[in-house]
């Protein structure tokens, strides 16, 4: 089951840099594509304030 980013998203782009299938797009917030993420948790752990969940 993909990630989801909730509220609390900084977009500071670290879960970006961390994601091996590039699913991760960051304007004001991050936003994972669902069809695209391998749910490795790879962004989970590189989110510097939590805001990286199981779906």
């Amino acid at each position: 089951m993909p990630r989801k980013v909730t509220d609390s998203c900084i977009g500071c782009g670290a879960c970006a840099g961390e994601c091996p299938v590039d699913a991760i797009t960051v304007e004001d917030q991050a936003c994972i594509d669902a069809d695209t993420c391998i749910d490795c948790g790879a962004c989970e752990g590189a989110c510097p304030v939590d805001a990286i969940i199981e779906e």
